[in-house]
């Protein structure tokens, strides 16, 4: 009665303050409007709670109509046996009270409502693959938890792409951090992948990356803008992360190299290197693409860095077992920050901060880094 003289003009103002723009004021009341406009952990949140009530309101509804005489527990008893229609049949007589009577036959109509409601959301949920979906990402969340020194690319466009094909045929334990759902999905036909939806200029989504223990982040967005951003918030997240950032416009890689990134590629300068190289030293470049592409293996150029720990510290190379047991070719050694020595000798002594350039079959690189 006391809202029949409101305004129009009041409720559509009223509209627009407390509801989203695409739920309408007469529909906001509707159960499927809420748990539809709600995110799936809010949803089944909702459900479980609007069935919570539904008995808890029926168990205290025949508590108080039956004067406390009965136990609560068997009040719940009677309202949970009512709603599912199991036919156990009344621990208690309501014969005869028509209060009582009333109030059960309003309990099975309105809460078999809300119980075959949240039945059907749940079944929905399962088919719709959503909540699956929900327990893939916590299982991916859990893997990332446990990375170390692993890798972090921003972006899977025709750039990074490319990166994640790389480093997966590497072996590299990557992250991707991509808010477009296509370009996962294209991505995921690459191999095994982890990843974080959402923006990677967001910093809650590159800690759930893991960069604070990742190895290095490699950020290729489109825009120059989000990748001067990203590099920044990277940089002041882990100090002593690697940070290779693309870039599109040349003016811009001063303010990237200040912002915290070590190395800055030029898609466009590094493709016009190899057009020139293409025409210039045509076999050499079908060497490294052959190389690349090979269908005896996957050969790569890698490097690997002697630790205080590696059991080849004090040893030659050709002690080293590099040659005899994983078939690698050593192309040059750097000790600390001296100059690359180019086909170092074999009795060439390895030290704790050795970095050695080595080419062979990726799994057999990956075999060798672990005695180094």
């Amino acid at each position: 009665m006391c809202f029949r003289n409101f305004d129009n003009r009041f409720v559509a103002a009223c509209t627009v303050t407390f509801f989203p723009p695409n739920i309408r004021a007469d529909s906001v009341l509707d159960p499927r409007v809420l748990t539809l406009t709600m995110p799936i952990k809010k949803r089944l949140l909702f459900i479980l709670l609007a069935i919570f009530t539904v008995v808890m309101s029926g168990s205290a509804g025949y508590y108080m109509l039956l004067d406390g005489k009965q136990r609560f527990m068997d009040c719940v008893y009677m309202t949970v046996i009512s709603l599912t229609t199991v036919g156990y049949g009344e621990i208690f007589d309501i014969r005869g009270n028509f209060t009582v009577e009333l109030f059960t036959m309003i309990l099975i109509t309105f809460g078999m409502g809300i119980i075959l409601y949240g039945i059907s959301t749940l079944t929905a949920l399962i088919i719709e693959g959503e909540l699956s979906g929900i327990l893939r990402k916590n299982k991916m969340q859990k893997q990332i938890r446990k990375l170390k020194n692993h890798y972090i690319v921003c972006g899977c466009g025709e750039t990074g792409r490319h990166i994640l094909a790389e480093l997966i045929k590497s072996k590299e334990q990557v992250v991707l951090v991509e808010q477009n759902e296509e370009n996962i999905e294209r991505c995921r036909d690459i191999g095994d992948l982890l990843f974080v939806k959402g923006d990677a200029t967001d910093d809650h989504n590159l800690i759930a990356a893991g960069i604070i223990k990742a190895a290095g982040i490699l950020i290729a967005l489109p825009s120059d803008k989000d990748n001067l951003y990203v590099t920044m918030t990277a940089r002041i997240l882990s100090q002593n992360i690697r940070i290779i950032c693309r870039m599109i416009d040349q003016n811009i890689e001063p303010k990237l190299r200040k912002a915290g990134a070590d190395y800055v590629v030029s898609p466009n300068y590094i493709g016009g290197l190899r057009m020139a190289s293409e025409i210039i030293r045509p076999t050499v470049v079908n060497f490294l693409d052959s190389m690349l592409r090979s269908s005896q293996g996957n050969l790569r150029i890698h490097q690997m860095t002697v630790s205080e720990y590696a059991d080849v510290d004090g040893k030659k190379i050709n002690e080293s077992g590099l040659t005899d047991r994983f078939n690698l070719l050593v192309l040059g050694a750097r000790q600390d920050a001296d100059e690359i020595e180019f086909n170092p000798s074999p009795e060439k002594v390895l030290r704790n901060g050795t970095t050695l350039i080595v080419m062979g079959d990726v799994d057999e690189i990956e075999r060798a880094r672990q005695i180094f």
